[in-house]
């Protein structure tokens, strides 16, 4: 194999490997957002005032 193909080559696996690596930190970035999310709508859906006590009427 001929140096060019060779420099050819090894440059496209390094594209490659920057677009995996960027495609890899977008997707993390998005798990990190999506679970504070999701202890947001927790934190607000806590109401400790119910089930502190039953009204019965016969």
């Amino acid at each position: 194999m001929d140096i060019a193909a060779l420099s050819m080559a090894m440059s496209q696996m390094n594209v490659r490997t920057e677009a995996n690596v960027s495609i890899m930190k977008k997707t993390i970035d998005q798990a990190e957002t999506n679970g504070q999310d999701v202890v947001k709508m927790l934190e607000r859906s806590v109401q400790p005032h119910v089930g502190n006590s039953i009204d019965f009427r016969a």
